[in-house]
């Protein structure tokens, strides 16, 4: 990408990219951190029992269950939030570039980013590819 006729080069679009993947890892951190606080003030007392492993819950394994527990203030899902965020972050990053790149009206590298973007919807709705 040079300097096109709107104005934006590639400085400009990789710095608004890195503000972009910084902003989506610190909110991460941030949900995380306060699910964690939140959490730890619940059951922090309790104590661990490492004879048999609990996996997560069944009710947080889909993003409405984990945005309806976020939602009622149970700190796991709140923490789950947080994770789905740092998911998110990479995402939007794509989305981002297929915006840029169509502002650009360079066609080629709009086709391979939206390739992309398919790839990765597919892998997180099929679980793997």
């Amino acid at each position: 990408m040079k300097l096109s006729r709107k104005g934006w080069g590639d400085q400009q679009v990789e710095e608004i990219m890195g503000n972009l993947l910084r902003a989506g890892v610190a909110l991460s951190a941030a949900v995380v951190s306060i699910g964690g606080v939140l959490y730890l003030f619940k059951y922090g007392g309790a104590r661990p029992q490492y004879q048999l492993f609990r996996g997560e819950p069944s009710d947080l394994k889909s993003v409405g269950a984990v945005i309806h527990f976020a939602i009622a203030e149970h700190s796991r899902g709140i923490i789950q939030v947080g994770l789905l965020l740092l998911i998110a972050t990479p995402v939007a990053r794509v989305i981002f570039a297929v915006y840029a790149f169509a502002r650009e009206r360079d066609w080629l590298y709009v086709a391979v980013t939206v390739v992309v973007l398919a790839v990765l919807f597919c892998s997180l709705a099929w679980g793997r590819m």
